[in-house]
């Protein structure tokens, strides 16, 4: 899956706008991977995943990031991040 990731934000939030493009608006400071560490245990609760089925593959110091979500099928995914879609 690929996403923004926005740090420093008031409360952790996912946003998908309606061509597909993920953010993801995190309380933690983007130092030290807090961001990012913040990102995967955010993702597995939304996904109600453990945290053990997320990997990090690239964008470690950049707001864009790909992330690997292990057993999830597209359509999981899709399902998944339906509720959270701009309309």
């Amino acid at each position: 899956m690929h996403l923004k990731a926005k740090p420093n934000g008031r409360q952790n939030a996912l946003q998908v706008a309606s061509d597909g493009t993920v953010t993801v608006r995190l309380h933690a400071p983007a130092q030290d991977g807090k961001a990012n560490a913040c990102l995967l245990a955010y993702l597995a609760e939304v996904f109600r995943l453990p945290k053990s089925q997320f990997t990090l593959l690239s964008g470690h110091t950049a707001p864009f990031k790909k992330v690997e979500l292990a057993g999830v099928s597209e359509e999981e995914l899709r399902v998944a991040l339906a509720p959270f879609t701009a309309s």
